[in-house]
This record gives C-alpha cells, sequence and structure tokens, in this order.
C-alpha cells in the first residue's frame, strides 16, 4: 500500500503563538495544516506568565523600548528590526484583542491597563493577564483556529524530516516542499506537501538538565532546518531564567520577572540582598546579569540555591497581582509574603536559532520561521523582557503578507516518494535513548551552560558527537518514535549551540567565558551556513 499523502497551501509546524498567529492570518487566502507534536496547548507560550511588552503609555516611546533592547541584547540587536517590531507591536496588540484576549486594566480609578515592569526595561510597558497571560492567549487562539473552515489542526503529529527538491533530486531550485510526519498515535508515518512551510515550533530548553520549559521544548525546528540545508545563527545565546522555583516537587515552574518587577530582592539563603554587587540596577539587572550573579554566589556560598524576597508586599496584594504563582508557592508550604521565595537559574529561552528575516523568510526557499524558533536580530545577545511574545505576534504578520505575496507554487512533476523503512525493526533497546537524553543533558548543563571554558567546550563537543554517532545508528536500525526523533533533534541542536560557542571568542550577552571575559569592539552574529544537500 503506497504512502498517504495530505496536501495544503500553507503548512504550519507549531501551535503556540507563532503557529496559532501565523495559521490565523494566512487562513483567508487558502489551505492551512498546522501539525503540533502532542497537544496543541502544549507549548512555550501556554507557560508565559509576564506578558507582552508594548509601548500603549505617553510617558513611554519606541525610542525607549528599542533603547532598552538593544541595551539588554549587548549591542548584537540589528536596529532596524527592533525599530520596526517595536513600532508594529501596537498595531498587532489590537488584533490580539479584537481576537478576545483580554489584559488586565488599572484599579486606581485611572484608565488604561495596568502595564508591569521587568528586568531591563526603563518604563511599565508589559500587558499581562493576571500571572498567566501565555494561558489565556493561547486559550483564545486555539479556540479561534478550531472554529475557522479553513484550518486544519492535527494533534500528536511529529515531523520527523522536511523535504526538498535537492533532496529529491528534482533539476528545480532548492526548495522546501513539505514534510515527512509520524502519526504517533498509530505509527503510521505520511507525507505533507505544501508550497510553503512555516517552522514555528518554538525553543530547546530541554537541551539543558534544568530549565522551566516544557517536555516539549527539544529543538525540533531548528534540527529540522539544519538537516534540510538552512542557515543557523547565534545558538550560543542561551538564555537562563534567573527565577525557577527551587523545591523537590516543583517541577519547571517559573517564578515570573514581574515578581521583581513588583519589588522582590535577590537575596542569599540568609535574606542578604547581593545584587547591587553585580550591577547598579540590582535585582532590576536583565537575565544575564542576574542568572550570572545567583551561579557565582551558589558557588561561593555553597547553598544549593538563592532566594527572592518581596515580604514587603501584603498577602492581599500578591495573591491579586500573582495569584498563580502565589498559589503554587503556597501549595509548597512557601507564603510569599511571609517567606523567601529559594530559586535557581535554568535554561529559558534560545535567543539563537534559524537565520530568517522579520518577515521569516531564511535561506531555504519556501521554509519561513517565526518566533523562538528563528534568529531574525531582535534579541541580540540577550533578549529583552516580554519582548518575545511582541516578536511572534509581529512576525506572524509580516510572515503571512510574505507569504501570500510570495504565491510559491509547486512543479506539478513533484511527487513525494514513499517512506523507506529499509531493514529497520521495533526496538528493544530503549534503554539506550533514556541513557543517551541524560548524559546529553549532563553534559550541556556542566560544559555548555552559565559559565564557560575553552576547556569544557572542547569536552563537549568530543562527547556529543561520539554520542550523535550512537544515536544516527539507532535511528536507521529501529522503527522511528517519537523519543528517538527526539532525541535525534536534541543531539544535533547540542552540536550546533556547542559549535556556535566555540567560535565567539569573546564574552557577550548570554555567552560567557573565562577565557574571553572581555566584549569585542564590533558584535558580529555566528553563523553556521546552510549545507549544500
Amino acid at each position: 500500500m503506497s504512502m498517504r499523502t495530505e496536501s495544503c497551501d500553507y503548512l504550519v509546524i507549531g501551535s503556540g503563538i507563532a503557529g496559532l498567529m501565523s495559521a490565523l492570518y494566512l487562513a483567508p487566502h487558502g489551505k492551512v495544516l498546522l501539525l503540533t507534536k502532542k497537544r496543541l496547548s502544549d507549548c512555550n507560550t501556554n507557560r508565559a506568565q509576564g506578558g507582552i511588552a508594548c509601548v500603549i503609555d505617553q510617558k513611554d516611546s519606541f525610542d525607549q523600548h528599542m533603547a532598552d533592547t538593544i541595551d539588554v541584547g549587548a549591542d548584537l540587536c540589528k536596529e532596524k528590526v527592533v525599530r520596526k517590531i517595536v513600532s508594529e507591536g501596537p498595531g498587532r496588540l489590537k488584533d490580539l484583542i479584537d481576537l478576545g484576549v483580554a489584559f488586565n486594566v488599572r484599579h486606581d480609578g485611572k484608565l488604561g491597563y495596568d502595564l508591569g515592569r521587568e528586568g531591563g526595561h526603563s518604563q511599565r510597558r508589559v500587558l499581562h493577564s493576571g500571572d498567566i497571560t501565555g494561558q489565556k492567549i493561547e486559550t483564545v487562539l486555539v479556540n479561534q483556529a478550531l472554529d475557522h473552515s479553513n484550518i486544519t489542526m492535527l494533534e500528536d503529529a511529529m515531523v520527523i524530516d522536511l523535504i526538498t527538491t535537492r533532496w529529491l533530486h528534482r533539476p528545480e531550485a532548492n526548495q522546501c516542499v513539505g514534510a515527512y510526519v509520524l502519526d504517533e498515535k498509530s505509527g503510521e508515518i505520511y507525507a505533507v506537501r505544501a508550497p510553503s512551510t512555516i517552522m514555528a515550533t518554538g525553543g530547546c530548553g530541554k537541551v539543558y538538565l534544568y530549565t522551566c520549559n516544557p517536555d516539549i521544548a527539544t529543538g525540533d525546528g531548528i534540527a529540522l532546518a539544519w538537516r534540510a540545508g538552512a542557515s543557523i545563527t547565534n545558538m550560543e545565546f542561551i538564555q537562563f531564567h534567573p527565577t525557577c522555583l527551587f523545591h523537590p516537587k516543583a517541577k519547571r515552574f517559573l517564578i515570573s520577572e514581574a515578581v521583581r518587577g513588583e519589588g522582590a530582592e535577590l537575596v542569599d539563603v540568609k535574606g542578604r540582598p547581593f545584587m547591587k554587587t553585580y550591577d547598579k540596577r540590582g535585582s532590576l539587572a536583565p537575565r544575564d546579569v542576574a542568572a550570572r550573579a545567583i551561579d557565582s554566589e551558589m558557588k561561593r556560598t555553597g547553598d544549593p540555591y538563592c532566594c527572592l524576597d518581596i515580604r514587603h508586599q501584603s498577602k492581599e496584594f500578591l495573591q491579586s497581582r500573582f495569584p498563580n504563582i502565589y498559589e503554587k508557592c503556597f501549595s509548597f508550604g512557601i507564603d510569599m509574603s511571609t517567606d523567601l521565595i529559594p530559586i535557581v537559574p535554568s535554561a529559558h529561552y534560545m535567543c539563537g536559532g534559524i537565520k530568517s528575516r522579520v518577515d521569516g523568510v531564511t535561506s531555504l526557499p519556501g521554509l519561513y520561521a517565526v518566533g523562538e524558533t528563528s534568529c531574525n536580530g531582535l534579541h541580540g545577545a540577550n533578549r529583552l523582557a516580554s519582548n518575545s511574545l511582541l516578536e511572534a505576534l509581529v512576525c506572524a504578520y509580516e510572515t503571512a503578507e510574505r507569504i501570500v505575496k510570495d504565491n510559491h507554487v509547486l512543479p506539478k512533476a513533484i511527487r513525494i516518494p514513499d517512506w523507506e523503512y529499509g531493514k529497520a525493526v521495533a526496538s528493544d533497546e530503549a534503554v539506550m535513548v533514556a541513557h543517551n537524553w541524560m548524559e546529553l543533558r549532563t553534559c550541556m548543563w556542566d560544559y555548555v551552560g552559565i559559565v564557560r571554558t575553552n576547556k569544557r567546550l572542547a569536552r563537549a563537543r568530543n562527547r556529543i558527537r561520539n554520542l550523535r554517532r550512537e544515536i544516527r545508528a539507532y535511528y536507521f536500525d529501529y522503527l522511528v518514535t517519537p523519543d528517538t526523533l527526539e532525541l535525534r533533534n536534541l543531539a544535533l541542536v547540542c552540536e550546533l549551540i556547542t559549535r556556535s560557542a566555540m567560535l565567539r571568542k569573546e564574552s557577550r550577552g548570554l555567552h560567557y567565558t573565562l577565557d574571553y571575559p572581555d566584549r569585542l569592539s564590533k558584535a558580529r552574529d555566528t553563523i553556521l551556513p546552510g549545507r549544500k544537500l
């Protein structure tokens, strides 16, 4: 029996704000097929607590937002990109509000939204919906997409590889023409044929042993794009969120940066503030500075964690401003109004990614990238808090506009061949997947973490390459499973991060190395050019 092939006008991979908004913007122009490897709500957007940074207050300005973004980005941001995304923010925010997303309004008798302030921001400009902003956005967008007749969404659908004309040995100029997909429930492998594909798969937090990302964040989009021949850039810049709740039962729970925005201080286990020693902005310093400071304090004192202190705020205020965080902490026996909150840094956000433009265009025709999996120059060497949802919103719109304008058409002669199973059999060695998964993540945490050295990076590169050889052999010997595909992608992303880190001979933003502690006078991107297939 021949393999099933689905056809659509636009293939979207990923169900966070980047993927859903791309689908909604494209739906009036054709048939959209959106794939997600687990449930629609299994994405980083659904866990975003802070909100969306956007200039809407008269005291604020685009220039101030730009200056904050570029300063936090350690002068590696592309100014034109920053200006485009910041200035387009209010218009795209209106689109989100028109779809039904509600943000908190002021309760002090004045009109307007209740704007929060987070690390690195000079003004209050973060719109939020309680402390579960991402969840509220995700719920609205999923419902809107479900109701649209031109959008089909498939859960438990994991992309194995992208398909390009060069891979099919076609004479045309290379372009992405679709993907092979694994139906995780039935085990069926089928193809999707599409002239335009949007990669919106989010980040790669699970590359590290400690992360506040969901289990799905295995860097799939980066790996898929790289294997298809797309260029990757700035993968060394991994943002470690400074305040992940430290508790044996609190898996991946983040204490939002907005808590520091409301006056919380970073302190040691005895309640002594230390951030002024590291940065004049104190506890409102950007994430890279705060994460390194906490890491340094933990190494200096030998304590397994540091703390957040917001005991100066009343219980009523904390329950109103941070209802979800307060309730979660309280469930672990921590009362934010009377107790210090134990925290540790954890892998949070990927500032590098598939080399792209604001309109999603990549080095591979037919493939577009939006959101965390892309790298268009907005974040530079470090992301300003709450700029990520803004980026996804603006770039989804710009990418949809570009795709409609490009109007890619697939040559009629293109036929996607059946998936070749070869001599692969069902695996009887699942322990290899679990062992290599843990070894990769431990290696990355120990050697390619918050503070790096040449020796650590070289050690990581050698171990990762050996593991990739094992994983590659396993991949071809056994039938593909979701665990195997994630491990394969994870290992590749580990190597790309390590290679990029080895190329940067300076400390800038999120990349800090003891061998090159100074910043070079000229900021340059680290580019891993796409391969000739």
